[in-house]
């Protein structure tokens, strides 16, 4: 039997946020988080618009070649709401998207600083690699690692989507491997919660629903100032419940209304 993903995720808006402007979507074939680009317009409808589009395109996914297509037609729906309400302009998303491919491999996209973790035989690893400014004063030698979460300026990203051209994505492959356990979040948690205190939760919890339930717990719990969301993964080689997915956050909320994308 292939392997498949069961994914469980909680979203949660936080007690200093009135708006939750994170998405996200879990599937046997496939699970993402975005979030809505803090300081801009309508970050709740971008994250959501491009979570819908890119899910509506169905679970097929044969190769990184073809997320990218699909990812860029998501993220043409955002520029297609800028251009029938121009008060829009400027709206945009992080991504970060686990993905099933055909060859039985998995494929990773990302773009912005929601992060994606894995968990694999008890090692716990960061997979991506933050667009931000605090992550390019580290890879050029002027901040320590260790200092990055606490700089007043992390929250500033170098790369997003919102509907142009030159919005960039990565897609990597990765090997999966039964048991594996991925978590997949919005930077609510991360920039609030220490890495240590994360990988002790993934170990601990027995379900992907109750790890991801812990992990936004103890974002809450440690004053998270933002919007919160775990999306995590399991690696399986049984049946792992029906495909249709399930929506979190702005677009469940939007899916619920029945938004429509161009």
């Amino acid at each position: 039997m292939p392997i498949r993903l069961r994914a469980a995720a909680v979203s949660d808006v936080g007690v200093h946020r009135e708006t939750n402007q994170d998405a996200a979507f879990t599937a046997p074939w496939g699970a993402a988080v975005a979030d809505g680009v803090g300081g801009g317009p309508s970050g709740d409808l971008a994250s959501a618009a491009l979570v819908h589009r890119l899910v509506a395109e169905g679970a097929m996914i044969p190769d990184p070649e073809t997320l990218v297509v699909r990812i860029r037609e998501a993220n043409w729906d955002i520029r297609a709401h800028v251009e029938r309400d121009p008060a829009l302009r400027g709206m945009a998303t992080t991504f970060t998207g686990l993905f099933l491919g055909a060859a039985g491999d998995l494929l990773l996209a990302h773009t912005g600083d929601s992060r994606a973790y894995l968990l694999r035989d008890g090692w716990f690893t960061r997979e991506t690699r933050d667009d931000s400014y605090v992550q390019a004063l580290v890879d050029h030698g002027l901040l320590a690692p260790e200092a990055a979460a606490s700089h007043p300026r992390r929250n500033i990203i170098t790369a997003s989507l919102g509907g142009g051209e030159d919005d960039t994505i990565s897609v990597l492959e990765r090997q999966p491997v039964v048991g594996d356990r991925w978590l997949l979040c919005s930077d609510g948690l991360t920039d609030y919660v220490p890495e240590l205190d994360i990988v002790e939760l993934l170990r601990s919890a027995d379900t992907a629903v109750d790890a991801a339930a812990d992990i936004v717990a103890l974002a809450l719990e440690a004053g998270t100032r933002d919007n919160v969301t775990a999306v995590v993964c399991d690696v399986v080689d049984t049946e792992a419940g029906a495909e249709h997915p399930v929506f979190y956050g702005s677009a469940g909320r939007y899916f619920a209304e029945d938004v429509e994308t161009a």
